[in-house]
């Protein structure tokens, strides 16, 4: 899932790629072939092998062989198969890592024509470098504010209203904590960017990078003020500390019934429909709306390596992947899939849950902010806000020193 996108985040260099760069053979049109396919996700695994099942019967000169390696080794051995010219024919693609591969040549970009408005056009824009579409969205998902009606109903406080403000939620949030009982409004968690203040930077009218991957914007007085949004709920005691986030997650804190609220992605809904604390007690709601409606976008992307032998085989998989055939399987077995009109499957799953929010989220989503090294900076990010999440200095010069830093990572990419 998404939530973690920094962490894996490989950081490879161009040195290194030189000898991994390259195309392969054009494979016969009738050779048999077994294409590799690279993911991470165990959760997902049947549901890729059924994928793949289902292009073998209408490719029957094909068959691909699903490789799984779970996200905390992804990246570390991609980064390695790649310098040693053995990545697979096909795999999945994050935001953070996208341009460092396709800029170093480790991708093939999709030179064939295909229709791209059939996806988000945020997602699109996501996988395209230079003018160039590399990537066929899979899935996608946004952020939504997941609620315990049990702790609200206890409080005697409303449940959020679809079209509820910054202002809402603080009011909300003073009546949810109870320190006595050991229960916060919500947890101001600063290591997941996505679900945090990477929505509240851009609901402020503020920025994390310039369209151009050029500037950062974290010096921007509105940036400052989504940042705020979360060291104010601190400072306020109505979240946990940095610490106590640390040792218990806020997602451990709230299926233990100790956050009122939860900011999650739409993939939660496995997790809190499974949970036996959260099963019967949760509903969700849109993010609250500061001077605009914003939440981050993100999905992945199946994309082909430069170094398959069989680059017109390995499209043709791709291409079935992004259809709506294999959408419409993945929304019934996975997450919400990247193919418009075929999520009602996804939502129909759950039909005590207000899902249909997270798509409707996509008409105000903002892609996920990333260049061609944003491992680097993201790692600034995370040592020079952790100082404005403690209090050790205010959010202003955290800011500005993260700005000054992130300025000199993007003019050496």
């Amino acid at each position: 899932m998404w939530k973690s996108a920094r962490r894996g985040a490989a950081l490879l260099c161009a040195a290194l790629l030189a000898t991994a760069c390259g195309g392969g053979e054009q494979a016969g049109s009738q050779e048999k072939v077994t294409l590799s396919y690279g993911v991470w996700d165990v959760t997902q695994q049947g549901v890729m092998q059924e994928l793949a099942a289902e292009f073998t019967k209408t490719h029957p000169n094909i068959a691909v062989d699903v490789q799984l390696t779970p996200w905390v080794d992804y990246w570390t051995k991609m980064k390695a198969a790649v310098i040693g010219g053995a990545a697979p024919d096909v795999f999945w693609m994050n935001g953070p890592n996208f341009q460092l591969y396709a800029s170093n040549g480790v991708i093939k970009p999709i030179e064939e024509q295909v229709d791209t408005s059939v996806y988000p056009k945020p997602l699109v824009d996501l996988y395209t470098y230079e003018g160039k579409l590399y990537g066929l969205p899979k899935d996608m998902d946004t952020v939504g504010v997941w609620y315990n009606k049990t702790l609200f109903d206890a409080a005697k406080v409303k449940y959020p209203a679809d079209d509820w403000t910054w202002e809402d939620f603080k009011e909300a949030a003073a009546k949810l904590t109870d320190p006595g009982k050991g229960v916060y409004a919500v947890g101001a968690q600063l290591t997941s960017f996505q679900e945090y203040q990477y929505n509240t930077i851009y609901q402020a009218g503020g920025y994390v990078i310039s369209p151009d991957g050029k500037k950062s914007g974290y010096d921007d007085p509105k940036t400052i003020q989504g940042l705020k949004f979360w060291t104010d709920l601190l400072t306020a005691k109505q979240s946990p500390d940095l610490k106590t986030m640390t040792d218990t997650t806020p997602l451990q804190l709230f299926e233990a019934g100790k956050l009122a609220m939860y900011w999650g992605g739409s993939w939660n809904v496995a997790e809190f429909t499974k949970n036996d604390y959260t099963k019967d007690k949760v509903d969700v709601a849109p993010l609250p709306r500061g001077e605009k409606q914003a939440t981050i976008i993100h999905g992945v992307a199946n994309v082909v390596s430069a170094k398959t032998e069989h680059p017109a085989e390995a499209l043709e998989f791709v291409k079935f992947l992004g259809s709506k055939p294999a959408a419409d399987i993945l929304g019934e077995k996975g997450p919400i899939p990247a193919y418009n009109g075929t999520q009602s499957a996804w939502v129909a799953a759950h039909p005590k849950l207000k899902l249909q929010l997270f798509l409707d989220a996509v008409g105000y989503a903002v892609p996920y902010p990333v260049s061609k090294n944003t491992a680097a900076w993201q790692e600034a990010e995370l040592t020079h806000l952790t100082k404005a999440w403690t209090g050790e200095v205010p959010v202003e010069k955290a800011a500005a020193d993260l700005a000054a830093g992130m300025n000199d990572l993007l003019a050496k990419e």
